[in-house]
């Protein structure tokens, strides 16, 4: 029996299944590298994991209870990571936040060639996170790496403090400064015209290019907060 066909805008006909095909290939990749190893890693949690056994022991919770054990030997090494994770979120995301929503405020602007530096800033994010690593590993580094060569000096920039903090977060910041500047330029796409001609209001008569640029910021960064703290949650 054939699948009914239901009409569609401009008279075509279009079978129901069409929308879960163009899914197909998203959700295929996404169970196979997301959803199943998500499951077969908390399946691994369950148990004392060793790939050099034929059979794993299964523990229940144990391994989660360890966590909050002071006795446990992964106790402190746990909590120590997670002191670390804090401290990169609390440094790390007013970078992110503020660095790009700056960025997206003068990339909105019109200039020559800024279609140009629009994929200039975006073009790090689409680097592979091995990529990035490795290229930065070679450019940190202490013996023969190029910042150090540039700047001059012999700090060992990954493993001595605070020099591996600064590395952490000014890379970090580096390689997704253009991707959230991205996602702001298209928030501040959304700010109804309304809004700029209200803020222009506040300086009339002042047509020159710094109280023009007030102007905007008054209608940009008011409107801006309603998707900041989408990428407020995408950066941590």
């Amino acid at each position: 029996m054939a699948t009914p066909r239901t009409p569609v805008r401009g008279g075509r006909t279009g079978s129901p299944l069409t929308p879960y095909l163009f899914l197909a290939p998203y959700l295929a990749l996404f169970v196979a590298f997301v959803a199943f190893p998500a499951v077969y890693g908390l399946w691994i949690s369950l148990h004392d994991w060793d790939y050099m056994m034929s059979s794993q022991r299964f523990l229940g919770l144990q391994n989660y209870t360890d966590l909050v054990d002071p006795a446990s030997v992964v106790f402190r090494d746990f909590w120590n990571g997670m002191g670390n994770t804090l401290l990169f979120t609390v440094v790390s995301v007013p970078f992110l936040l503020v660095l790009p929503l700056l960025l997206a405020l003068l990339l909105q602007q019109k200039f020559p060639g800024r279609t140009f530096f629009r994929a200039m800033f975006f073009a790090p994010y689409v680097l592979g996170v091995a990529v990035i690593g490795l290229m930065w590993r070679y450019l940190l580094d202490g013996n023969f790496g190029l910042v150090n060569a540039y700047l001059g000096t012999d700090i060992s920039w990954t493993t001595s403090q605070p020099w591996a903090w600064v590395s952490l977060v000014g890379v970090t910041v580096w390689w997704t400064l253009g991707f959230n500047a991205v996602i702001f330029l298209a928030g501040l796409g959304d700010i109804p015209a309304e809004h700029y001609e209200a803020a222009a209001r506040t300086w009339p008569g002042r047509p020159d290019a710094y109280h023009a640029y007030q102007a905007s910021l008054g209608a940009d960064v008011p409107g801006a907060a309603s998707f900041v703290a989408g990428v407020a949650g995408w950066a941590r």
